[in-house]
């Protein structure tokens, strides 16, 4: 019985494979677009729920010759990083300002910009208070338990 079991699981899965191989992105690609639900269901399941992350201290396991050598390398790639020529553009910075956000535009007239600019009123905003209007918040009506159950 366990080797029939066995045979079959072998030849099925071989069978499987085979006809991935052959129709397996193409049918992916069915499921991705006809039904994105289940698609996405499946990739959902192929992620593991738990992941064991096993932190060891390596430095604590190494010997005092391995940490001299490795504050050895450190030092060697620090010196030949700064002896690399560095390139540096030189110049200064001039400021510049930006117009103010929904103001005017920076070729107006100085006596327009004293002006504050007006706003139009946001419609959506002003209808969503009288569409729905305000809900009163009526008390919860407690249920008495019934004198058969006491």
């Amino acid at each position: 019985m366990e080797a029939t079991r066995r045979s079959f699981n072998k030849d099925f899965l071989l069978a499987l494979a085979a006809d991935f191989k052959k129709h397996g992105a193409a049918a992916i690609e069915k499921v991705r677009k006809t039904q994105p639900a289940a698609y996405l269901k499946i990739c959902a399941l192929l992620v593991p729920r738990e992941m064991q992350i096993e932190h060891t201290n390596r430095i604590k396991q190494m010997t005092d010759e391995e940490i001299e050598q490795a504050i050895e390398a450190i030092q060697t790639m620090l010196a030949a990083r700064a002896g690399e020529a560095a390139k540096v553009i030189e110049g200064t910075a001039e400021p510049a300002a930006l117009p103010a956000p929904n103001g005017p535009s920076p070729e107006a007239a100085p006596e327009a910009t004293l002006e504050p600019t007006k706003r139009k009123p946001n419609r959506l905003m002003m209808d969503a208070d009288t569409a729905v209007g305000p809900k009163e918040r009526k008390p919860r009506q407690r249920k008495m338990p019934s004198p058969a159950s006491a």
